[in-house]
């Protein structure tokens, strides 16, 4: 039976400027695949083939040939920051740490850009449905699940210090039911952040 834990919201507002990096060039080595290029890079599949219109059979690409992939540096760098601050949070009484998971952190974005695009700020999400119905569409297994969500925060620091501030969001991030967690940051055109955790026990 899959336990799901959710949590109340956190929101603050706040702005922060939106900076859209210049894609990545990757040049194709030999035994590479689509595939492989996209787990090399934690990206997803689509996003690496919209990425590259010009690409008539993605299935077959040749080394050397030049391959675009999104340049999220700065959006993972927070991302990871964040996950580095909740497993201190959980080394300070005694829990193992959680496991990054980039194809989890990938769902969390895809959810932080839904609130930031279509202008709410729920679990719910009028795309995807819930957090846990999502994550399964997205190919994630698990026996148990969370999310946290969060408006405004302009850094990673910031945003963890609301959410231990938080009853409900700090016993997801401190729950033993979970050993792996993904973290997605977007922004809205104004340049608000939303931020979202997911956490997970997979199968």
């Amino acid at each position: 039976m899959i336990k799901k834990i959710l949590t109340s919201f956190l929101f603050s507002v706040a702005l922060s400027s939106t900076v859209i990096a210049a894609p990545l060039t990757y040049t194709v080595q030999p035994g590479d695949s689509m595939w492989k290029i996209a787990v090399k890079n934690e990206v997803g599949l689509s996003e690496l083939i919209s990425l590259n219109p010009t690409l008539k059979n993605p299935s077959l690409i040749y080394p050397g040939q030049k391959i675009q992939v999104p340049n999220m540096t700065d959006v993972k760098t927070q991302e990871k920051e964040v996950i580095r601050l909740v497993n201190i949070e959980r080394s300070k009484v005694g829990l193992r740490p959680l496991t990054a998971h980039w194809e989890l952190s990938r769902v969390a974005r895809y959810k932080s850009a839904d609130m930031a695009n279509k202008n709410y700020f729920s679990h719910i999400s009028p795309t995807y449905g819930s957090p846990f119905f999502m994550m399964e569409n997205f190919g994630m297994r698990f026996s148990s699940g969370g999310e946290n969500i969060a408006k405004g925060q302009r850094t990673p620091q910031e945003v963890m210090n609301g959410w231990m501030n938080s009853p409900g969001h700090k016993a997801n991030i401190l729950s033993a039911n979970f050993t792996h967690i993904g973290v997605g940051l977007a922004r809205d055109k104004n340049g608000v952040p939303y931020w979202t955790q997911m956490f997970m026990k997979p199968l």
